[in-house]
């Protein structure tokens, strides 16, 4: 644990403790359900009045502790024990905010929506000053990450079946202890897909957080080795079935440099520990962008650990710099232009061409079936517009962003390899 200004961050993590407890207190009244994670101790308490809720959270989150230890053994750190006061305390913050608020009663179904929305902005709050803080696991984190470890699976993927496993469980005590549907209901679906979006929306935009938090850290620019280099880097985005990979190798056989394609994805495998054909399926292509956010905002919730999809975003990143740096050459895709932003003698160029032209080579160089070229056109296009999109905050093929646009239907692959060249030389003298 980072001891650095520890006193402030326990605050901090205290603050964030108890607003969460009062956002879970503002989720029961709403009467729409709660949080995956304490909809099981709230439909406890409707069973059983005598306990309060956060008792209930108190005995649930000691227990997933336990497990977890169980489940490391050797490899638990005993510093993760701080998550016990912290349950105490989080539990006790919810008994007081509930009788706090035993009088907010919502007056029809629309102040319910308030309610619910309004409680996962203050959870979402909670959350947000308690991960900056970075002194203790995240209630429930703690589990889900000793799961994952175990077992070698991506936290995300722990993390949802952690949640629904959650829901299931307080559902089946409805069913068994309750004569209607309580304490599980549409507000805990809702909060499930906000709460990590707003953690997000909160770590962009409040980051006075971080003066607070760490006062004394100066963020300084370095300038990397690929800044400095006399080398030149030719960068090729394209359209699919418009020709890039074949213009990329013919610009850099003619030029006599090294090309980097599908070699970048044996680079990154060994680099990440990655294999190959995990590379190969996840470079460069986001399927649904609005599923991966929905994916990824299950990390708002932690530190230690990143998705693999980012991930490998980073290490190919560290790649590209590298042999940039080493000599000159030609990148295809993999949003290069946009990692190499900074290069001295990087020029970067766009690639596109008519459907009838893509068509033609999406049936001739890969294969694919006639009927079912248009299709692959717009899936791989859209694959490509999700990821540079994501990962650069920029429109795909925005023409502003590169040095030059060539639309190889009407020259051709050579003469489209032959302008590049011809255009990346006259632009030196410039």
């Amino acid at each position: 644990m980072k001891t650095e200004n520890l006193a402030v961050r326990t605050l901090v993590l205290i603050a964030g403790v108890f607003i969460m407890a009062f956002g879970v207190s503002i989720s029961i009244c709403s009467g729409l359900g709660t949080t995956p994670i304490s909809s099981v101790p709230y439909v406890s308490n409707i069973a059983f009045p005598e306990i309060s809720v956060g008792t209930f959270t108190i005995l649930l989150n000691v227990f997933f502790v336990l497990l977890q230890m169980l489940i490391l053994r050797q490899n638990y750190k005993f510093i993760q024990l701080l998550q016990i006061p912290l349950i105490i305390v989080f539990g006790w913050f919810i008994d007081v905010h509930l009788s706090w608020t035993v009088n907010f009663i919502p007056a029809n179904y629309l102040q319910q929506w308030i309610y619910c929305l309004l409680s996962c902005l203050i959870i979402a709050l909670g959350i947000f000053l308690q991960v900056k803080a970075d002194v203790s696991i995240l209630l429930g984190e703690g589990f889900v990450m000793a799961i994952a470890k175990t077992t070698k699976k991506d936290f995300g993927f722990i993390k949802i079946l952690f949640d629904s496993l959650l829901v299931v469980v307080a559902l089946i005590a409805v069913f068994i202890f309750l004569d209607k549907l309580e304490g599980v209901r549409e507000g805990t679906i809702v909060s499930a897909l906000l709460v990590g979006f707003i953690v997000e929306f909160y770590k962009k935009h409040l980051t006075c957080i971080d003066k607070i938090v760490y006062p004394d850290k100066v963020v300084e620019f370095i300038e990397e080795p690929y800044m400095s280099t006399d080398n030149f880097v030719i960068t090729i985005s394209r359209q699919y079935g418009s020709g890039g990979h074949a213009v990329g190798e013919l610009v850099a056989k003619k030029l006599g440099i090294e090309f980097y394609d599908s070699k970048l994805i044996d680079l990154t495998a060994e680099e990440s520990g990655f294999t190959k054909e995990y590379v190969k399926k996840h470079e460069q292509k986001l399927t649904n962008s609005l599923l991966y956010k929905l994916y990824k905002q299950n990390y708002a919730y932690i530190n230690e650990a990143v998705p693999p999809q980012d991930m490998l975003f980073m290490v190919q990143t560290r790649v590209i710099r590298d042999i940039a740096t080493k000599s000159s050459c030609v990148i295809v895709g993999r949003c290069a232009d946009y990692i190499l932003k900074g290069h001295p003698n990087c020029f970067n160029v766009f690639v596109h061409a008519n459907d009838a032209f893509r068509k033609s080579r999406a049936i001739t160089e890969y294969g694919i079936h006639p009927d079912d070229a248009e299709k692959e056109m717009e899936r791989k296009d859209k694959e490509r517009k999700n990821y540079n999109e994501h990962y650069t905050g920029r429109k795909w093929a925005d023409l502003k962003d590169f040095d030059m646009t060539v639309e190889t239907s009407l020259f051709g692959i050579d003469i489209t390899a032959a302008m590049i060249i011809d255009a990346r030389r006259k632009a030196m003298y410039t």
